[in-house]
């Protein structure tokens, strides 16, 4: 990728704040274009297009290399995705949490997990039904042989749509597809599902009108947020500098908490796994070498418990709106990954995916259609499989901060059956190539 015009993380940090000023400044604009324009457009969607825009023309890039004065290229990173990944999303998950009712969240019913495995079963199957129609038409571009198959590299793909990163490259380890090609991969991934999560904020705008067409119950997910909300009033009060400094030290002390366990654990269990002499089971594990999935199961298993105390009561100063302002950034660096240029790149590979993920959302509408789910538990129960930790409770937060917490217990639950989902897909990829 060419050197973008701003290389300085300092700068682009404002770039990204300013563009979420803007958004949010004409977003509580009420009358004229403004007014106009929100009513279609959510304003998280643009919280994300805007620096995707930033991206896209060159201004400011998530990766980027340059040459020194021998010749050598230089590969360089921005480290605002890393930062607001590993230090303000947990951080925001705390804050979320913290005035959660466990009880409500169970009380949501069993139609949360229908949606989740539905989209797991249309990642499963979307890989080998798309393999199967684009054959018809350009054969070359699901070929291959060896480790060239395509079909081996698609399996990194349903690694990263069922479960996460770590899921990603166990798939990669397990099928050893051509490294040198695997970057085409990731730009599929990064492309598509980008893609994907702009529709889905885009449908939360009109969530209203889904759900009725849905013929949707919406009673168990509008009683919690009423609960939240009474909850809210009934503490609320007009934060201290004291208030934000506790809240900030429970937030960060608790992330502080879950990287301090996090090496520990992923470590331990790393090594654990490794032991295990079956490739498959091992690979199908794989999951608990990461940090980053102990990293967000720690700090939110800590905030559920910090629910049960006093802690709680900091809602009232504005603990989720804290945590909310944490959400937008990380949403804004994410949108700086997204490239449309990369679509161009390799049109083939795209079009496999926008395939494989309309197969997902065609599964989704459907079964979300028969058993009358609302647009919540079609929306964070795909992006849970899709984006995974760092994006479902972006997802579910759009909807009501009391429902982050949904996001990330789903998309954790996504690691745990991302591998053995990722080997099934790709089994039948397999056979559908050789067809």
């Amino acid at each position: 990728m060419y050197e973008p015009i701003i290389t300085n993380d300092a700068i682009v940090f404002g770039i990204l704040m300013i563009s979420l000023g803007f958004v949010f400044y004409t977003e509580n604009i009420k009358k004229g274009f403004w007014s106009k324009f929100y009513k279609i457009v959510p304003g998280l969607f643009m919280a994300y297009f805007v620096p995707a825009l930033f991206t896209t023309f060159g201004l400011i890039s998530p990766e980027w290399e340059t040459k020194n004065v021998a010749g050598e290229i230089i590969k360089n990173k921005s480290q605002l995705y890393f930062v607001s990944s590993q230090y303000l999303l947990p951080a925001a998950l705390v804050l979320m949490t913290l005035s959660i009712d466990l009880k409500a969240i169970f009380n949501l019913g069993s139609k949360a997990l229908i949606m989740f495995f539905t989209g797991t079963v249309g990642i499963i199957i979307g890989g080998p039904i798309a393999i199967l129609l684009i054959s018809i038409f350009s054969p070359e571009t699901v070929g291959g042989a060896d480790f060239d198959a395509v079909w081996r590299g698609l399996s990194t793909l349903a690694g990263s749509w069922i479960g996460g990163g770590a899921n990603q490259t166990a798939m990669l380890e397990i099928y050893q597809y051509n490294p040198s090609k695997y970057g085409g991969m990731v730009i599929v991934d990064i492309v598509v599902a980008n893609i994907w999560m702009a529709i889905l904020l885009i449908g939360i705008g009109k969530k209203e009108a889904i759900d009725k067409w849905l013929k949707a119950d919406t009673s168990a997910i509008t009683a919690l947020k009423e609960k939240v909300t009474l909850f809210t009033n009934k503490v609320k009060r007009n934060p201290t500098l004291s208030d934000l400094m506790i809240m900030l030290a429970i937030a960060f002390g608790t992330v502080g908490f879950g990287h301090f366990t996090s090496v520990y654990l992923s470590s331990f269990f790393g090594d654990l796994v490794s032991s295990i002499s079956s490739p498959i089971i091992r690979n199908s594990f794989s999951f608990l070498d990461s940090s980053f999935f102990w990293l967000i199961s720690i700090t939110t298993i800590v905030a559920i418990i910090l629910s049960f105390t006093k802690a709680r009561n900091y809602e009232g100063a504005g603990a989720s709106k804290l945590g909310s302002v944490f959400i937008y950034i990380l949403v804004a660096t994410i949108g700086m990954k997204m490239d449309l240029n990369q679509a161009l790149e390799n049109p083939g590979l795209i079009v496999i995916g926008l395939v494989w993920m309309t197969i997902h959302a065609a599964l989704m509408i459907i079964v979300a259609k028969i058993i009358k789910a609302p647009y919540f538990f079609l929306a964070v129960g795909s992006q849970a499989n899709v984006g995974g930790a760092a994006s479902a409770p972006i997802v579910a937060q759009a909807f009501h901060p009391s429902l982050a917490t949904v996001g990330i217990l789903l998309a954790v639950f996504g690691y745990a059956i991302g591998t053995i989902g990722a080997i099934v897909s790709t089994i039948l990829m397999e056979l559908a190539s050789s067809l």
